[in-house]
C-alpha cells in the first residue's frame, strides 16, 4: 500500500465552499432588489465591457460563455440588459438598460453594507493578501495541465 502524499483538502473544493458561503451571504443582501450576486458580477462586466465582444466579458469573469449566454438571457428576460450584434456576424455585445441602472442602484447599498462589514471582520491587510493569493492560486491552476 502506498501513502498519499497529496496535500488535503482539495483545493477546489474548499474555494468552492467558500465562494458557495460567501454568494449566499451576498444574495441575501441583494434580495430586495431582485438580483442576485451572479447577476450583479455580470451586468458590472457588461458595464466595465462597453460595446465589447461578449467573449471579452466572459473572459473578464472567468464563465465559459454557455453559462454567460445563460445569465445573460435571465437579466435580457427582466429588461435589465440588452443584447445586440456586434462588428461581425459571430459576436454580440449587451449594455445595461435604465431599469437594470435602476436595479444596480437598488443592490449597491446592500453589496456595499455586506462587503464593508466582511472586510471588516476579516481585515483589509488580510482581504488585500487573500485577493492576491487568490489571483496567484488562479494563475496556478491555468498553468497546470490535466
Amino acid at each position: 500500500m502506498t501513502t498519499n502524499t497529496t496535500a488535503r483538502p482539495c483545493a477546489c473544493t474548499s474555494v468552492r465552499r467558500t465562494a458557495r458561503v460567501l454568494a449566499r451571504t451576498f444574495d441575501s443582501a441583494l434580495a430586495d432588489s431582485g438580483l442576485n450576486i451572479t447577476q450583479l458580477a455580470v451586468m458590472r462586466g457588461v458595464l466595465r465591457h462597453p460595446h465589447e465582444p461578449l467573449s471579452r466579458v466572459a473572459e473578464d469573469l472567468a464563465m465559459d460563455r454557455t453559462s454567460l449566454y445563460r445569465a445573460l438571457g435571465a437579466l435580457e428576460k427582466q429588461r435589465w440588459i440588452t443584447l445586440s450584434d456586434g462588428a461581425d456576424s459571430r459576436s454580440r455585445t449587451a449594455s445595461v438598460t435604465k431599469r437594470g441602472e435602476a436595479v444596480l442602484a437598488k443592490a449597491e447599498p446592500g453589496w456595499a453594507r455586506t462587503q464593508r462589514a466582511l472586510i471588516d471582520r476579516f481585515g483589509a491587510a488580510q482581504w488585500q493578501a487573500l485577493v492576491a493569493e487568490l489571483r496567484r492560486l488562479a494563475d496556478c491552476a491555468s498553468a497546470v495541465e490535466p
